[in-house]
């Protein structure tokens, strides 16, 4: 063993964080929560996260309820953890090992990366903590803690095979899941972005970046590119009962499997009305609201006009807004339902 996993281990023994998917000391991790927890971890952080876990695992405790339940109910249930592909492949993976597994997650990556939605990160993490393989994950925290350790210069995403080529060669073959662990709550408590805690880093004697006195610097980042902006119109369409159409978007793409308004594409240029109302779901008296929705994708930014009618007629889900909470709708919907109702419509 590394001295940097032996100084690392003793640092976690006193200071590893008390998270509901994580076993105590001594105890075997369950395979199903640690898989969950990564899951719903990727983009979205601890404290977001806690109370979705609790929710998922309260309701579906194992993997077979989790096969069993409706997808609709499984993607509700995601609402604002955001990136609902997770949600989708979440679900068909918990049908694979359900139904072809036995109900018991492999225990090695490579037969873990055959599973829907889990990547290198992800088959590593389970490989680590649910199955004591010394496997490597890097995610985020250990990323940035790895840079610093052998002040890695090369800016992001440049630097990701590097990074991950020096985290290997710590990952110790005892306890390599707390080892795991340790490395993120490393990251996540001490070694942090903006304001590394230097003088209580159980890695420090070692850290090239703190020899250097400029540990902040890194990670460095290669510049962003700038997101595009996009435009589109969604229609809010109600019948006589007070009622409004609602469609299901595709399953594979941007927010697959979600409900929505019927809506035009959302393109590099803004629909004026004419063009608008073409694309609407019926012919009807369309009047244009006031204001727009904005909302920001990982790739673009979105602006959304909305457009109002009273009709009855096309095909789709009908439901009163008083309903619509127990339907899988993404925030970008939300945001313009809120926009139409607040409009008295």
């Amino acid at each position: 063993m590394t001295d940097v996993a032996r100084r690392l281990l003793a640092w976690y023994d006193r200071h590893r964080r008390d998270l509901p998917w994580r076993a105590g000391p001594g105890e075997p991790a369950d395979p199903y929560r640690v898989w969950l927890s990564e899951i719903m971890l990727q983009q979205t952080t601890v404290a977001a996260v806690i109370p979705y876990f609790r929710h998922f695992t309260d309701t579906w405790p194992g993997v077979a309820a989790l096969a069993a339940a409706p997808l609709d109910d499984v993607l509700a249930a995601w609402q604002g953890l955001g990136y609902y592909a997770r949600a989708r492949n979440l679900h068909r993976c918990a049908g694979v090992v359900a139904t072809d597994h036995g109900g018991r997650f492999p225990d090695r990556e490579s037969a873990l990366r055959d599973l829907p939605g889990i990547g290198p990160y992800t088959a590593a993490a389970i490989a680590a903590i649910a199955f004591g393989r010394p496997a490597t994950p890097v995610d985020g925290n250990v990323e940035r803690v790895v840079a610093r350790l052998f002040r890695v210069t090369e800016p992001l995403p440049g630097a990701k095979p590097a990074i991950a080529a020096a985290a290997a060669t710590l990952t110790p073959n005892r306890r390599p899941g707390d080892f795991a662990q340790a490395m993120m709550d490393l990251g996540a408590t001490v070694c942090t972005p903006r304001a590394p805690e230097c003088p209580v880093c159980p890695l420090a004697e070692g850290c090239a970046a703190r020899r250097a006195g400029d540990a902040a610097q890194w990670p460095a980042r290669a510049p962003r590119k700038r997101r595009p902006t996009r435009f589109g119109v969604a229609f809010w369409l109600r019948d006589g009962e007070g009622r409004v159409l609602l469609r299901r978007r595709p399953d594979s793409g941007l927010l697959g499997g979600l409900m929505e308004l019927p809506g035009t594409e959302w393109t590099e240029t803004a629909w004026d009305d004419a063009a608008a109302r073409a694309e609407a779901p019926l012919a009807a008296r369309w009047e244009p609201l006031p204001g727009e929705v904005t909302h920001t994708f990982t790739h673009f930014h979105l602006r959304l006009r909305l457009m109002a009618a009273i009709g009855a007629g096309p095909s789709g889900t009908w439901e009163h807004p008083a309903r619509f909470a127990r339907l899988a709708l993404p925030t970008v919907m939300k945001k313009a339902i809120r926009h139409a109702l607040d409009h008295g419509r």
